[in-house]
């Protein structure tokens, strides 16, 4: 069966950014520090930052050695000012963030420019994220003549899991072992065959590992939050959230069983001894959940990607067709004579 494969673009360069910077910068104490020793990192002659491109780069041709996919799409982020911002008025999503690092901004442009110019589709605007592109590609193409998978190491895509769809998830090594000693579903050639560091999710695995299916995982999120994103959820219900998501599927329904018991005293009170009872939950959430309620379905509206972004081209635009000449020459041109080398290694 053919692959399709799709890259968030922003989380492999940002990771690859961070895993290669030099000790100095990593320890520095202040933004003043480490902009100091910003010349160590790795750069061309003329000084064009490339420790991201590089390390990005080679893993590409390792992922590629190893999985072979007909079809590649990448997706990026260009801005924070999302319709999550713009659209729903939530000014604090990922206000906690600090800014981008100038050696990293810098890179997005070179690698976005790059891709593009050996034939590969990145698809990204002012209006959505990366994961957002990512979830339409998948709406769009996934169905039973094709395995699409998506790799990332966010972990917010649990939610595009499905039969069709696999997330390849880049986890530490001491994930990757626990996960495989959990769910070893697959024999060790399996295992063999994913990148390095990649743990494949099923439906099943995001159930087991999250205590929801994949559709419930923008419920969850929208009472537990999500500090990374800036998501402020519920607070005080993070333990009850599973459990309750798991009983009820959707937000409505667990508002309907709190709004059925129409603020009585004794019927709310029968409501906590079910909860408790059969879903294990010890501190009640009700109060919370009541008194949060405008929150937790702003944060579900944050939480969810989506689905209906206008994707005009077709499977066919993304088949895997690399210009060989082009991404010796932009090799080149970033002074990646080790990738050159390996390339042509493996295209032979």
């Amino acid at each position: 069966m053919p692959k399709f494969l799709i890259i968030d673009g922003s989380s492999m360069l940002s990771t690859s950014y961070y895993g290669n910077l030099p000790k100095s910068i990593l320890f520095a104490k202040t933004d003043e520090e480490k902009e100091r020793h910003y010349p160590e990192i790795l750069h061309t002659s003329d000084g064009k930052y490339t420790n991201a491109m590089f390390t990005m780069l080679r893993t590409l041709l390792a992922v590629y050695k190893k999985v072979k996919p007909e079809y590649v799409a990448f997706t990026f982020d260009m801005t924070r000012d999302t319709f999550r911002r713009t659209q729903l008025g939530a000014d604090f999503y990922k206000a906690n963030r600090k800014e981008t690092a100038q050696p990293l901004k810098e890179q997005f442009v070179q690698m976005e420019e790059l891709l593009k110019a050996i034939g590969c589709p990145v698809f990204m605007s002012q209006d959505y994220e990366a994961d957002d592109y990512a979830a339409s590609l998948v709406e769009k193409f996934q169905g039973p003549d094709l395995q699409t998978y998506v790799l990332t190491k966010d972990h917010d895509y649990f939610q595009l899991v499905s039969e069709y769809t696999r997330m390849w998830r880049v986890v530490t090594k001491d994930k990757l072992e626990n996960l495989k000693d959990a769910y070893g579903l697959f024999g060790k050639e399996a295992y063999e065959a994913l990148p390095s560091n990649v743990f494949e999710y099923t439906p099943e695995i995001v159930c087991s590992e999250e205590g929801v299916y994949p559709e419930q995982i923008p419920v969850l999120l929208a009472i537990t939050g999500d500090p990374g994103d800036g998501i402020p959820g519920c607070k005080g219900v993070s333990s009850a959230a599973a459990p309750l998501v798991a009983e009820y599927k959707t937000l409505d329904a667990i508002y309907e069983a709190i709004e059925d018991c129409e603020g009585v005293a004794k019927k709310e009170k029968e409501l906590n001894t079910f909860w408790k009872e059969n879903l294990g939950i010890g501190r009640s959430p009700l109060k919370a959940l009541k008194t949060n309620k405008e929150m937790v379905y702003l944060s579900e509206q944050l939480a969810t990607m989506k689905r209906d972004i206008e994707i005009k081209e077709s499977l066919e635009d993304m088949r895997l067709h690399i210009n060989t000449e082009e991404l010796i020459r932009q090799l080149k041109r970033y002074e990646m004579n080790s990738i050159v080398t390996e390339y042509e290694k493996i295209s032979k």
